[in-house]
């Protein structure tokens, strides 16, 4: 499937026309990944957003920067994985902080559409139509995925606290 085809079926970018979409298109690379490869790690520093083509991508947290109870080995927990059309890296293209997740390669071959945030932000300066609907599906994406994270985030602690020895 082309580039244009991917993103077209893109959640972030969702109501963009065929011109606006070439535009988009103009600016994103392809990089491949196999299964477990860091795509990213978290608390590092990057400005790109991620539309995946191909394969499958988790994306996982360090439990032990939210919680009280000492880790003796990090063990990240995997708090999604996202399939094609869906997209990552958001929160960083968005505030150009430290990424909040790890991402990583969940299947043999992934490819991914990579968005850097300097073109993105040039196309958005130039076509404000394109600007207002790539961040009105961003803002849209974000609160999606910060519901979901909520749930599972008072799941754990429901069954933590119904866990003997509490």
């Amino acid at each position: 499937m082309s580039h244009s085809g991917v993103l077209k079926q893109a959640d972030v970018l969702f109501e963009l026309d065929a011109a606006q979409l070439e535009r988009v298109v103009s600016v994103c690379q392809e990089r491949r990944y196999a299964l477990g490869d860091v795509i990213f790690e978290e608390n590092s520093a990057s400005d790109e957003l991620f539309v995946i083509a191909q394969g499958e991508v988790e994306i996982l947290v360090d439990p032990s920067l939210v919680s009280d109870h000492p880790v003796g080995r990090r063990q990240q927990t995997t708090i999604a994985t996202l399939r094609r059309g869906q997209s990552f890296g958001e929160v960083a293209l968005v505030d150009q902080g430290l990424r909040s997740a790890t991402a990583r390669s969940a299947s043999h071959d992934t490819h991914l559409l990579v968005l850097p945030r300097r073109d993105l932000m040039a196309l958005c300066e130039g076509d404000p139509v394109l600007g207002f609907r790539l961040m009105r599906n961003l803002a849209a994406d974000l609160a999606m995925k910060i519901r979901n994270t909520d749930l599972i985030i008072r799941e754990k602690l429901l069954y933590a606290q119904r866990s003997p020895g509490r």
